[in-house]
């Protein structure tokens, strides 16, 4: 894993309103992974403790062996483990291998309660989409 340049956080739409400022909060405490194929990001029925968004290449969202979507660049999952503890509802598989931004809950926690208006507006795009 290695620390997020802010800059490229511009280019992800689930950052975009951000203000430089606000990206760097979110980039001292985001982590960039380089996946390989085949690579599960996660597992269905695990605890959920990161949250990912894709900057490069494509997954399979997949429920037993069935593949359920498709996600490529800007798409991100895993963020019921900011907002909440579920078990996961599906796997996620590097079908190509894949650059991500991950953030543990842990890491999103401590910017709420530091920073909580970049928080406040991660968390509303999340809602956001899960109202879509």
């Amino acid at each position: 894993m290695a620390l997020m340049d802010p800059a490229r956080l511009r280019k992800l739409a689930l950052f975009a309103e951000l203000s430089d400022d606000e990206r760097g909060q979110v980039a001292r405490r985001a982590e960039e992974v380089e996946v390989p194929i085949q690579k599960h990001l996660v597992d269905e029925g695990e605890l959920a403790y990161e949250f990912f968004v894709i900057q490069e290449g494509r997954a399979e969202v997949r429920r037993g062996e069935e593949i359920i979507a498709e996600l490529g660049p800007g798409d991100f999952f895993g963020e019921v483990a900011l907002l909440e503890e579920h078990r996961r509802n599906a796997s996620v598989v590097a079908a190509e291998p894949l650059r991500a931004i991950v953030m543990s809950r842990k890491d999103f926690t401590e910017m709420q309660a530091e920073i909580p208006s970049v928080a406040a507006k991660i968390r509303q795009a999340v809602e956001d989409r899960r109202g879509s």
